[in-house]
């Protein structure tokens, strides 16, 4: 089975799995609960659709029993914040809920804007070093951009531990596929400049 089969259903059923949490804790009336699931299950759709239309060749590999197991708890543990917010009634006050809704468009731009420009860049132009638009002064913005997008939903939950585990995603995983990405740029003969006046991961700092 291809890996983007997982991730999509996993990322897609994220608003009826965030549905039946507010049915279990009857939390119909919490507005906090509400945004979360504008936020979370909209971007779970637009994760499928993005899939569709523009897809990353990364989740077409093919996994085994084991590493589907993997990759399905992997996903399970971003529901953690969904729990943990509507399990304890969380309601945010609305400057908060302002600002995470704001962060979270951000994140979603940033994420889908670069990944469609690397999909439509590469279709045109196979086997270039993509040096321009988002990707002219950091190198891994789309990574960025799905990071503002959990950061702002773990933020709802008011908890530490989707922080925790949004931490770990990216020292575990996410990083060292940006190490990789980096490796397999640096056979173009530009990539050496492009490092230089690039960032790695998040705009003007690092």
């Amino acid at each position: 089975m291809k890996q983007r089969y997982i991730i999509d259903t996993f990322k897609g059923i994220s608003f009826l799995a965030i549905l039946f949490l507010m049915a279990i804790y009857d939390q119909w009336r919490n507005a906090t609960a509400w945004v979360y699931l504008g936020l979370h299950g909209t971007y779970g759709i637009l994760w499928v659709l993005k899939s569709r239309i523009f897809p990353d060749k990364t989740w077409e590999r093919k996994v085994d029993l084991v590493w589907g197991v993997i990759t399905a708890f992997g996903l399970l543990v971003y529901w953690v914040a969904p729990w943990l917010l509507i399990s304890r009634g969380i309601e945010c006050p609305p400057w908060y809920l302002g600002m995470c809704v704001s962060m979270n468009i951000f994140g979603v731009f940033l994420h889908f804007v670069t990944d469609m420009q690397k999909y439509t860049s590469l279709k045109l132009q196979p086997d270039h070093l993509i040096t321009t638009g988002m990707m002219s002064r950091v190198r891994n913005l789309n990574y960025f951009g799905e990071f503002l997008i959990y950061l702002s939903l773990g933020l709802l939950a008011m908890h530490w531990a989707p922080i925790l585990i949004l931490v770990l995603f990216i020292y575990v995983y996410w990083f060292p596929n940006m190490r990789r990405k980096d490796e397999s740029l640096s056979r173009y003969p530009e990539f050496k400049e492009y490092r230089k006046r690039s960032k790695w991961f998040i705009p003007f700092l690092f």
